[in-house]
């Protein structure tokens, strides 16, 4: 009997492992996450990313507050181009294809890694819950984790060419994408990936004209600059759903609203700064790799902008941490993937009671797991020899 049981349970496993269950799974949180949004009218942001379409052709200020969405759009004018075979669409059917060429980019970017293929679908499982989370608010999220994925990926793979496409398209759709830089010194073409990244930064910032005009695209992008600052004036909150991050634990802990961003970014900088000291590991895929988990954990604790949907960027960094390890993990890393797996990415979830996640979100507690996971990807950067870590196996 027992026996009998094994050998289920090992092809459920084998199952569950296959590129193309994980595939399907993804889809169908698309699919039904989009529709069950759409048809109880909790669509807003979807209607934002469709209107930066609209509002470039007849020209009119990408970020005014329209009574469309009641709402202001924060993306660079190329993101208009990048939406327009969805705003071209009924909502309906446009909402959910938005939604699947998000999950399709993230799979791309997870299934990029140079890594085995059972470490890359256990990585694409450990996001599945907080990819959720984000397909519900219609997140372009989702597609920029896959795209700093893929940065780093055709970085290590020497095509810096597609390299620097994705590191601009990040960047000049919105800003995160510029961490792609973080993995400049792993590449030995460094002066091919430079002009890489200026041909494709200048392409993309003239690409948006051909749907308006060079005067509209030039000042849509100080109108973006102003934008961005005026919303980070008004990120640091003690009851927002945003400012989840180191800075708004701190703030809200204190009741303090006016601790600024600066000494904390300074710090986190410094700290992420160090491990680029230790170049005789720069050679070692382990190190790469627990680089790119440090920086896109970096990305969501140190800004004042991330809520909740922003932490499928954050939490593709835990899953990465977490499959670098080695065999036989440790007590307190698997301790720590399940505290951040239980209070990251389900405290939004019914498993915890109302009060309990009133106080969570009050509190920015999302971001706790994730900052004592970055402060221990900081520690094992500047401690351990990652020649011996076996990854790719």
């Amino acid at each position: 009997m027992n026996n009998s049981k094994n050998t289920n349970l090992k092809k459920i496993f084998s199952f569950l492992l296959k590129k193309e269950c994980v595939i399907a799974i993804y889809l169908i949180l698309a699919v039904v996450a989009g529709f069950k949004q759409y048809h109880h009218h909790s669509y807003n942001n979807y209607l934002i990313f469709k209107y930066v379409y609209w509002h470039t052709t007849d020209l009119q200020n990408l970020y005014n507050n329209y009574a469309e969405y009641r709402d202001s759009n924060h993306y660079g004018p190329v993101f208009s181009v990048f939406i327009a075979p969805f705003a071209l669409l009924p909502d309906g059917f446009g909402s959910i294809l938005w939604n699947i060429a998000n999950v399709c980019i993230l799979l791309w970017g997870i299934y990029s890694l140079p890594i085995s293929l059972n470490k890359r679908t256990i990585i694409a499982w450990i996001c599945a819950h907080e990819t959720l989370t984000a397909l519900f608010s219609f997140q372009f999220n989702i597609a920029l984790t896959g795209i700093i994925l893929l940065s780093f990926s055709y970085l290590i793979k020497k095509k810096e060419v597609q390299s620097a496409f994705f590191i601009a398209f990040g960047t000049l759709v919105k800003l995160y994408g510029i961490v792609g830089l973080a993995f400049f010194f792993f590449t030995k073409n460094k002066l091919k990936f430079i002009l890489g990244c200026f041909i494709a930064f200048a392409l993309l910032f003239v690409l948006p004209m051909a749907i308006s005009s060079p005067a509209f695209v030039i000042q849509s992008y100080a109108d973006w600059y102003h934008s961005l600052a005026h919303k980070n004036d008004l990120n640091a909150s003690l009851t927002s759903f945003q400012d989840i991050s180191l800075m708004g634990m701190v703030r809200r802990a204190t009741g303090n609203v006016n601790i600024p961003n600066l000494p904390f970014l300074l710090g986190g900088l410094i700290l992420f700064g160090l491990p680029y000291t230790r170049i005789n590991q720069y050679e070692h895929l382990g190190f790469r790799l627990m680089l790119l988990a440090s920086t896109l954990i970096f990305t969501v604790i140190f800004s004042s902008g991330s809520e909740s949907p922003t932490y499928i960027i954050a939490f593709a960094g835990v899953a990465i941490w977490f499959m670098v390890q080695q065999n036989p993990k440790k007590g307190w890393i698997i301790g720590l993937f399940i505290f951040a797996f239980i209070l990251t990415s389900l405290s939004p979830t019914d498993i915890f009671p109302r009060p309990v996640k009133e106080f969570i979100r009050l509190y920015s507690l999302k971001a706790l797991p994730c900052v004592m996971i970055w402060f221990t990807i900081v520690f094992q950067m500047m401690k351990e020899d990652f020649e011996s870590y076996l990854i790719a196996d």
